[in-house]
């Protein structure tokens, strides 16, 4: 029991006692001395009873903000024993899953409706001792759960917002009509408005779903073991990565697929280069940024280019210097704001070749791109396709949209030759 439930329990007794010897109009001298007594022990006890409360507050506290993280340092450690390969035998020859597997699957069960097995989308992070490319970053705990599986795509280096869904769609409200300010003119004049503040919204809705179909053998089944699941999760964190990266830039808006930033109509200005690549044509973009207030210099902006743009740059050299005209770009913005990327921007067309560019900043803590996906990921097996030959074939389906914060933080570049 707390010491200051005790307390105020015996304060309590204290003054049914003294309500006893208070009412007698002539009491003993053993009974005077009681109330005295009674009286003293009353006072203490309120000065124990308030040193009491700010210990068990204190206590309070930090109990309470160990509850608060418990419950994510507990469920990331189920993540990591969540085993791919039980789902895959599962759907393959019905064997039960059980362990760390089933109470993740049980606890996805009850906040969704799926139709095969549901997978986490943290399951999909690439595990110690796997093989990943030099400079790949290895995903830590305590990082976001989708940045995680895609940390190495355009879209999160280009500084997209990452946001997992339980269910619903997210309206993101953004101010399009500005309150101004301005000055009485003369001593009895009005301040000049009143002006209206309205915003826009800006959508994520499911409405677009990305399907990875993978075809196993039976040979596969039997041969692999343990190998089988982190060859499954390699190839479908690989076709996930490439398909959406994909379609957060190129993305046409029709055929199931959301409105990419590229394609899709966000009110981004669009200014057409119609030139050969140089610092100066992203020098102009990144001074229009800085004019909008939309980036404090040009180390807040973030590129986005195709290799092809970097090599012609690179062998462009200023007349009478040994400095490429990729120099001076890198000079100014930081090279690790740079994104090169032949599967986000379309290759280069026309006569003669020109490609796209896209430059992003983000204000106030405010993502440019927004990228939404829905629960966790849908894992279910045909039955029938593969039959006679044994074979296990699985679809993932997973649920995602695309939209734009503010369209002043985005700028894009056509016409680059």
């Amino acid at each position: 029991m707390l010491e200051s439930v005790k307390i105020s329990r015996r304060q309590s007794e204290i003054r049914q006692a003294l309500a006893g010897l208070v009412g007698k109009s002539q009491p003993t001298e053993d009974e005077t001395r009681s109330m005295e007594t009674l009286d003293t022990e009353y006072r203490g006890n309120e000065t124990r009873y308030r040193a009491s409360l700010i210990v068990e507050d204190t206590e309070r506290r930090e109990a309470g903000a160990d509850l608060e993280t418990r419950s994510d340092r507990e469920y990331a450690e189920l993540i990591g024993k969540f085993e791919l390969r039980q789902v895959a035998l599962h759907l393959d020859e019905g064997r039960k899953i059980d362990g760390a597997t089933a109470e993740i699957v049980e606890e996805l069960r009850s906040q969704g409706g799926y139709r095969g097995v549901p997978v986490p989308w943290q399951a999909l992070e690439k595990r110690a001792g796997e093989t990943i490319a030099s400079g790949t970053p290895s995903p830590v705990t305590t990082a976001p759960i989708i940045d995680r599986i895609f940390a190495d795509s355009a879209a999160v280096r280009m500084g997209a917002s990452m946001v997992n869904i339980g269910q619903g769609s997210n309206e993101y409200p953004i101010a399009s009509g500005s309150v101004t300010a301005g000055w009485a003119d003369g001593e009895t004049a009005n301040v000049p408005g009143p002006t209206v503040y309205s915003t826009s919204e800006r959508m994520l809705a499911p409405n677009s779903t990305l399907g990875i179909q993978m075809k196993i053998t039976r040979k596969t089944l039997k041969q692999s073991g343990d190998g089988l699941e982190q060859a499954v999760r390699r190839d479908m964190n690989g076709a996930i990565s490439v398909a959406l990266d994909k379609a957060v830039f190129l993305g046409t808006g029709a055929n199931g697929q959301p409105s990419g930033v590229l394609v899709g109509s966000y009110g981004i200005t669009s200014t057409a280069v119609t030139a050969a690549a140089s610092w100066s044509a992203f020098r102009a973009a990144v001074t229009r940024f800085l004019t909008a207030n939309a980036a404090n210099g040009p180390a807040a902006v973030k590129l986005l280019i195709r290799p092809e743009v970097w090599s012609d740059m690179d062998d462009t050299l200023i007349e009478g210097t040994a400095v490429s005209e990729w120099d001076r770009l890198v000079k100014n913005i930081p090279a690790g704001n740079i994104v090169m990327s032949s599967n986000a921007l379309a290759a280069a067309a026309g006569s003669p070749l020109a490609t796209k560019a896209l430059l992003t900043t983000s204000v106030g803590g405010v993502a440019p791109i927004f990228v939404g996906t829905w629960g966790a990921i849908d894992l279910i097996r045909d039955v029938y396709s593969d039959a006679a030959s044994g074979g296990l074939r699985l679809t993932a389906l997973a649920t995602a949209d695309v939209t734009v914060s503010r369209a002043v933080q985005l700028e894009i570049l056509t016409g680059i030759q």
